[in-house]
């Protein structure tokens, strides 16, 4: 057993916010400009609020999908999101507490 009273390793739920930032003036933007690291903050005090334990919620380097909005991965779905802003923060509470996929924040790759 490891200090925080966990026997295995590993979570059940991994969510990934990404936290790149590129320099000013960038041919293309960046997640950590348009907010995601505010948005990581939340989530992580709702999944606190929330009880949900076994989980895990982190900054990413780049996920390489910021023309899409701030990127967000969940494993082990391997489920995409795009994030605009907070408005759908419970949604992936609700993910990573019971594995129901937010269809409205799937990530569409604009052609």
């Amino acid at each position: 057993m490891d200090a925080k009273n966990r026997e295995t390793p590993g979570y059940t739920r991994h969510l990934f916010i990404c936290g790149h930032e590129r320099q000013e003036g960038s041919a293309r933007p960046h997640c950590q400009g348009r907010g995601s690291m505010e948005l990581l903050s939340q989530l992580k005090m709702l999944t606190r609020e929330a009880g949900l334990k076994n989980i895990r919620v982190q900054k990413s380097g780049c996920l390489d999908y910021c023309e899409q909005g701030i990127s967000c991965v969940v494993y082990p779905e391997g489920t995409w999101y795009s994030l605009k802003d907070d408005a759908h923060l419970s949604d992936l509470v609700e993910h990573l507490r019971s594995g129901t996929i937010a269809d409205k924040l799937i990530m569409q790759i604009d052609d």
